[in-house]
């Protein structure tokens, strides 16, 4: 107990920040240190500095109207005022501990002269909503002139409300340090309702919502600010992609122009978590911020009796101290959780980490956090091309085979195949799942696993996925199938024995296939049906479908596989069980690269019985 008092000492010292928006003590950026003739002493923006000669003699009131335009953090605390939740009274806005931490995201793209693009994901009741619209008023109060901005919500009453912190900065705003003679005040624009003018700034802000998209579009627009995006429905009219598009087309690459998205989680698999894995990945254009709960100062609970407290903190509790939290923050936790049925549920209010924010906040199939843990093996392919034969089909397809490089290729390669000689029976599992034709259909996938990695478990060695003809695709599985050592082919067989039975001849292509490629996965009949005689392919159904998804939650579980990937992670994280006790993606979204990987590993498994058994058996005879 000691040594966790002393430790938690230790780490309370550290979240003391002495700041002080007024002098510039403890805000953002580089600061000098200033001494006035008042005796007064301020820590000015370096930048200020140097672009303007301010000595010990500048008029203290001159120094405060160059400031405004250099440092936010005092133009709050001098210029805006907030309704206290407590009190309800209008108090200066000062600016806690996770706002100053986005705000120093915000004023790195600013100050390098970049546009400002944001995500954010929140936990509840800190300001990340108010930051944001007081941050663009400063752009438009104190920057730019003609400089129009959008508040969109799911809801106008939201965009409504987020705007009414921006009418009481105005009506508040103190004369002394306006930009204008006369006080700055909002105005209708042309008899608008959703539209208000900034008095002598000529500045536009507009209120839309997601539910009437018609009436933002076209609206010239330098920022927005799009509020709750995870709550945005989609229908068969409308979408968030749509709104986004609207909203943001006429946004340009500009210094000074902001796109805020930000929003607390609603689940996996919409258009707000897309984007934020995107951020995330460093595929957006966007700067991925998350604050947790234990980042806002109002949670924390004095803890009178430490010993008492540590003896009743759980499993997950524990590991909180074991990031660095400190036991006020746990305590406040552990009589938070009180109030919830489950433990999900307070991690769905109040998340620790991204991961546990939208893994609460919907159905999934599969655990995020396993998911997440795949993460750290994503990475770009090795090689991107195609591999080609004597010929695009029959016997020929399969011989002189060779990878061709190019930046169109839809075959990924993470891993070559081994050079020497395989003495592993089936070593590589090439799994085919059969889309469309089309591009607007589903995918075709083929994908390999190495069983035998040299990283120590199964891992996804290669991939090509697209669309094409399906006895086109059996030969393309067939061609990658040879190359990695004449692999298991595991073709899942539920759209060719569709189209075979509807009329289509393409199922004919497995036959004429296997005559050119032996190494064919066969199901044997049931035991339900034993005269079946046995067949081409991995059949989906109801049972077997149950098989492989459990047998993937396992895998998923205990880290046994090796992805590389980050559309597989997509495609788990949208995986749901759905009312009807069916398996399958959310509405809009794929499943065919996660059931290649389903069934590749589900038979991988039944690979390694098989290896024990000779193995066993091996052992045996030479006894």
């Amino acid at each position: 107990m000691k040594d966790i008092i002393e430790e938690n000492e230790r780490r309370n010292a550290a979240l003391i920040h002495n700041y002080d928006p007024l002098s510039g003590i403890g805000c953002y950026g580089e600061r000098e240190r200033r001494t006035f003739k008042t005796h007064t002493v301020l820590y000015l923006p370096k930048v200020m500095l140097n672009e303007h000669h301010i000595n010990s003699n500048t008029p203290l009131s001159h120094v405060e109207a160059l400031r405004i335009g250099y440092d936010f953090e005092f133009w709050c605390a001098r210029c805006v005022t907030i309704k206290d939740k407590v009190s309800a009274r209008s108090i200066p806005f000062t600016l806690n501990a996770p706002q100053r931490r986005v705000l120093a995201v915000l004023e790195d793209m600013r100050t390098a002269g970049k546009p400002i693009r944001l995500i954010m994901l929140k936990a509840r009741q800190w300001g990340g909503s108010t930051l944001v619209q007081i941050y663009m008023a400063w752009i438009q109060i104190v920057h730019c002139t003609h400089w129009n901005s959008l508040i969109c919500g799911h809801l106008k009453d939201t965009s409504s409300a987020i705007k009414g912190i921006y009418s009481r900065l105005l009506k508040e705003y103190p004369a002394a340090l306006a930009p204008t003679d006369s006080p700055i005040t909002f105005h209708p624009f042309e008899k608008s309702k959703n539209v208000s003018v900034i008095s002598g700034r000529d500045c536009l802000v507009a209120m839309g919502s997601a539910e009437s998209q018609e009436s933002i579009r076209g609206f010239d627009i330098a920022m927005a600010h799009l509020t709750e995006v995870a709550f945005w429905r989609t229908t068969a009219q409308k979408s968030p992609e749509n709104v986004v598009r609207a909203v943001c087309g006429s946004v340009a690459l500009l210094p000074l122009t902001v796109i805020v998205m930000e929003s607390t989680a609603n689940g996996v698999g919409n258009f707000f978590h897309t984007e934020w894995l995107r951020a995330k990945a460093g595929q957006s254009d966007k700067q991925a911020v998350f604050v947790p709960w234990y980042e806002i100062e109002i949670y924390r609970t004095p803890v009178p009796d430490v010993k008492l407290l540590w003896e009743q903190l759980d499993e997950y509790e524990l590991n909180l101290w074991n990031r660095g939290l400190t036991l006020e923050m746990i305590a406040w936790y552990h009589a938070k959780r009180k109030e919830y049925n489950t433990h999900s549920q307070m991690m769905a209010e109040y998340p620790t980490d991204d991961i546990e924010a939208f893994a609460n906040t919907g159905q999934c199939v599969f655990a995020l956090a396993d998911i997440e843990h795949l993460r750290n093996d994503c990475r770009p392919a090795s090689f991107v091309g195609e591999l080609e034969g004597d010929a695009r089909e029959g016997k020929m397809a399969l011989q002189n085979l060779r990878f061709i490089p190019s930046a169109t290729g839809k075959l990924q390669v993470w891993r070559k195949p081994s050079i020497i000689p395989e003495t592993i029976r089936n070593r590589y599992i090439v799994t085919v799942d059969v889309g469309g034709i089309s591009d607007s259909s589903d995918y075709s996938v083929i994908a390999v696993i190495d069983r035998c990695s040299p990283l120590g478990k199964p891992e996804v060695v290669a991939q090509w996925r697209g669309h094409t003809y399906h006895d086109l695709l059996a030969w393309k599985a067939a061609q990658i199938a040879r190359w990695y050592h004449k692999a298991l082919l595991v073709i899942e067989s539920n759209t060719l024995e569709t189209e075979y039975t509807e009329g289509d001849g393409s199922a004919y292509i497995l036959d004429i296939v296997s005559e050119a490629y032996y190494n064919f996965y066969w199901r044997m009949p049931s035991a339900s049906n034993p005269s079946h005689e046995r067949r081409i392919g991995f059949h989906t159904n109801r049972r077997t479908k149950e098989q492989v998804i459990y047998s993937m939650m396992r895998i998923l579980r205990d880290h046994l596989y090796i992805e590389h990937d980050t559309l597989a992670l997509d495609e788990y994280s949208v995986y749901e069980k759905q009312p009807n006790g069916t398996y399958g993606a959310m509405k809009g979204r794929h499943d065919d690269i996660l059931m290649t990987r389903c069934i590749a590993l589900y038979i991988a498994q039944e690979e390694a019985k098989k290896d024990r058994s000779r193995n066993d058996l091996s052992s045996l005879k030479r006894q």
